[in-house]
């Protein structure tokens, strides 16, 4: 499934919100005078957050002024340009080898995310292993055991209750010398307040750096989309943890808040690089922005 058919359905509901709002507004062929006030309320709803709606607003406000823009296809077509500035960025490539850290906190859909992850690699030609770095959660080695079963690649594991860094440690140095094309590395679900356990990672880390200094490290922070605004503040806590490459969003099929997209990238400067969209193992895509905005205007 490509990412504009599937985006399509995952955002179908942020689309009917938002688009359906601003048919009401634009009714008539002219803008009402609570069309502001409006459309910021229908942004902040979408999860698009105040800081982000509030800015919209103001620069289609001052161009619409500019511009004297009267008909609402261009006023769409200018809020669409408005939000694609906010969220684009610089096209993102992943270079092998690649040592992937997933990390976030419990039932965000990690070990869904990397064995989605996993066949996404895989589709193209690329040797996958996974570490199962989570050696606290019950089952959660056998869980990602499960995935790399299904998608037929290596998992490099221990005992529940083993050092994680020594986990990576090993799965490091085997798929160095397997010359392996992306180690996707596992982590325990965290609150994202507990300190320790963001020493951890930040442990895991420079074994990473030590020990394979050669490869590209990715830092994936996976965020569900249904919690809203606390996805922001789970994104900044781990970005300074460890720095954060991008953001891994899910289950955004199951909510109206699509908006989030804006928010993080207006608030956090951390990209979002890929999207689930749906359940089945191969429904995840890398984020376009482009087809992201216009799949919501």
């Amino acid at each position: 499934m490509g990412f504009f058919s599937g985006i399509l359905n995952v955002l179908k509901k942020t689309r009917d919100a938002l688009s359906s709002q601003l048919s009401i507004l634009l009714k008539g062929g002219y803008l009402p005078h609570e069309f502001y006030e409006e459309l910021e309320f229908a942004l902040i709803s979408a999860d698009v957050g105040v800081i982000a709606s509030s800015e919209i607003v103001e620069k289609l406000r001052e161009r619409v002024h500019e511009e004297k823009l009267k008909d609402p296809e261009f006023v769409k077509q200018e809020l669409r340009d408005i939000i694609l500035e906010i969220i684009d960025y610089d096209r993102f490539e992943i270079e092998f080898p690649a040592v992937i850290m997933i990390v976030g906190v419990n039932g965000v859909g990690k070990t869904t995310t990397i064995g989605k992850l996993t066949k996404y690699f895989s589709d193209r030609g690329k040797s996958v292993v996974l570490a199962a770095g989570d050696t606290f959660r019950a089952a959660a080695v056998q869980q990602l055991s499960v995935w790399a079963e299904r998608a037929k690649v290596r998992i490099i594991k221990q005992g529940e209750g083993a050092d994680p860094s020594a986990v990576v440690y090993d799965a490091v140095h085997s798929a160095k010398s397997k010359n392996t094309d992306v180690l996707i590395i596992d982590t325990a679900g965290r609150l994202h307040n507990k300190a320790n356990l963001m020493e951890e990672l930040k442990k895991i880390n420079r074994v990473i750096n030590r020990e394979y200094p050669e490869c590209h490290r990715y830092n994936f922070i996976v965020l569900d989309a249904t919690t809203g605004q606390n996805a922001l503040q789970q994104a900044r806590a781990f970005n300074e943890a460890i720095k954060l490459d991008g953001i891994i969003l899910t289950k955004l099929d199951g909510t109206a808040k699509g908006g989030i997209v804006i928010a993080i990238n207006a608030e956090s400067d951390i990209p979002v690089r890929f999207i689930g969209t749906g359940e089945k193992i191969g429904d995840i895509a890398p984020f376009d922005a482009e087809e992201f905005v216009n799949s919501i205007i």
